[in-house]
């Protein structure tokens, strides 16, 4: 028995140290695939053995700051302040949540989405919950905040197949992820939490009035 309880704590500690030697790299590198992006791929596949992703890494000076605000408006506007969790939003979440009677909120920091992404599969339990949160502070340990929202926005699902600001904004506005104007911004933010759904259904109503509020927003969120 002692000896599988070892073999548990050293399997963690050396995915810590995995997981470590990866941040630490994209500290300075591009990322190029995540876990969540290999699971799509692979999702996709199953269905058109030559499908690809649309993505293409820009550094952060070549995203527009409109981007940079809206995600943050809509995502998270605590982003600039917190060091990776927002206890106030998860409470906020939940009693929204309770009081709907389902969930319709999830408190997710920017941080907490990327761990989950770089490095998680989509399985929901509490391990990987504890295991989120982890990554989530050791993002925020080795990174700033500036670099942490650069691969958030160049690693992010936009789309069937679509990662990426520069992927989303030739997807969806044939431009690059530098020109992307204030409404544009605000509709890509608008998508988040439901990518694949709005990239068929983009005359949504509800997708209007959400980039709508959230370009009123923007004006009022600082960028790292």
């Amino acid at each position: 028995m002692l000896f599988f309880i070892a073999a548990f704590f050293l399997f963690i500690f050396l995915f810590q140290m995995w997981v470590c030697a990866w941040i630490f790299w994209w500290k300075y590198m591009p990322v190029q695939s995540t876990t969540f992006m290999r699971s799509e791929l692979g999702r996709l596949q199953e269905k058109n053995s030559t499908a690809e992703l649309k993505h293409l890494w820009v550094p952060y000076s070549q995203i527009s700051v409109h981007l940079k605000r809206a995600v943050i408006a809509a995502e998270d506007a605590n982003f600039p302040d917190h060091e990776g969790v927002d206890w106030e939003a998860i409470e906020a979440a939940h009693a929204k949540n309770k009081k709907r009677g389902k969930v319709v909120a999830g408190g997710s920091t920017i941080t907490m989405q990327l761990a989950k992404n770089l490095f998680l599969s989509s399985q929901r339990s509490y391990i990987r919950k504890a295991e989120e949160l982890v990554i989530t502070y050791l993002l925020e340990t080795i990174l700033d905040k500036q670099r942490i929202l650069e691969i958030y926005l160049n690693s992010v699902e936009w789309g069937i197949g679509v990662f990426g600001a520069q992927a989303a904004a030739q997807h969806y506005f044939g431009t690059t992820a530098a020109k992307l104007s204030p409404s544009e911004a605000a509709r890509l933010a608008a998508m988040l939490p439901r990518p694949k759904f709005y990239d068929k259904n983009r005359r949504s109503g509800f997708l209007a009035k959400r980039s709508s509020a959230i370009e009123r927003f923007m004006a009022d969120v600082d960028e790292p």
